[in-house]
């Protein structure tokens, strides 16, 4: 893999709009105040985290690409625009071919449940207007048309763990210029066919979303103090590798660590990761199970640690619950020397 700089990132929680608040929301280790999502056919609610509303409604809903969107498109498109930053204006100029890359677990589950629920009702009056946010590659659409970019986009559908298959897709794009620049978002949205799907393989799970978002290109850039080292490859959990052995390959193609670097893990003190020696950070016990965007947040804020210099490298690592164990490595590509240290 050739040399791959993150230029900016961007997240969308249950903590707020923007990375500052996810940075102060994981700063606090605290989980975030759980709301009740009603369950079709069941008198139990079930326990979410949900995104709030942005204290200022953002101009890019105004587009007529983003009235009628899921939600699920509105964080992704959030957060891309906060990681592209006035690069957004470059791509709609012409002047600049973004690749676009999303990754998704679940989808626009909300138009979808009401889309089928709808012709499951009445076929006859079942709306068509909402079928198209039924659609994987959706947002990837609406997130193009916004930014007038033609340049070449991808929709992947998988577990957690695919949010970095999406890095090492954008680096293959970077290395053979199918794109300039590229932007990997995770996202999910909340609906209680989600939530309750989530509490058969995990009821302590909290089930979230939102959307994190990375801003790539194979350029440094003044101020970029973050590169994507590595991504591993996909160990998948299956009856002959177990979800440990799984992960513990993962860990053998990372170096062994050092007390100053970072660890951002889906699921604390993992086997795999015994011997670690630095801090460990994880996400999800804050945020909650996002999946694509729970990832997605992992390696937003491994990468805001490490441009605020709290961290000489960082390591994310993607297991639980996931169909595969995977991993990412963020470094600074200029780490300070002993003096500057000191």
């Amino acid at each position: 893999m050739s040399r791959v700089f993150v230029h900016g990132q961007g997240a969308v929680s249950p903590a707020g709009w923007g990375v500052p608040v996810l940075r102060a929301a994981l700063e606090k280790q605290r989980p975030l105040p759980v709301q009740s999502l009603a369950r079709t056919g069941w008198d139990e609610p079930l326990p979410v985290r949900v995104v709030p509303p942005p204290a200022v409604r953002p101009a890019f809903m105004a587009h007529p690409r983003m009235r009628r969107a899921s939600p699920m498109t509105h964080y992704a498109v959030g957060a891309a625009l906060e990681a592209l930053g006035s690069d957004a204006e470059l791509i709609r100029s012409g002047n600049l071919r973004l690749g676009i890359v999303t990754c998704t677990l679940a989808g626009g589950l909300s138009y979808s449940r009401r889309f089928y629920q709808e012709v499951l009702q009445s076929p006859a009056s079942a709306s068509p207007m909402i079928f198209p946010e039924t659609v994987f590659n959706s947002s990837a659409s609406h997130l193009a048309a916004y930014l007038d970019s033609s340049a070449i986009n991808y929709s992947l559908v998988g577990d957690a763990g695919t949010f970095l298959q999406g890095l090492a897709v954008a680096a293959d794009w970077l290395e053979t210029d199918l794109a300039e620049a590229c932007v990997v978002i995770g996202m999910e949205e909340t609906d209680w066919t989600a939530a309750d799907a989530l509490r058969l393989f995990d009821k302590r799970a909290i089930h979230s979303a939102g959307a994190g978002a990375l801003y790539l290109a194979n350029r440094p850039r003044a101020g970029a103090l973050v590169e994507l080292a590595a991504v591993t490859d996909s160990f998948a959990a299956t009856r002959t590798l177990g979800r440990h052995e799984a992960a513990r390959r993962m860990r053998a193609q990372l170096p062994v660590g050092a007390p100053g670097e970072l660890l951002c893990s889906s699921e604390r003190d993992h086997p795999a990761w015994k011997d670690w020696q630095g801090r460990e950070l994880t996400p999800t016990e804050t945020l909650g199970q996002a999946f694509a965007a729970a990832a997605a947040w992992q390696c937003v804020a491994a990468c805001d640690a490490l441009q605020r210099s709290e961290c000489a490298a960082a390591n994310v690592s993607i297991t639980g619950a996931s169909l595969q164990a995977i991993a990412a490595r963020f470094v600074n590509p200029h780490p300070p020397t002993t003096q500057e240290q000191t």
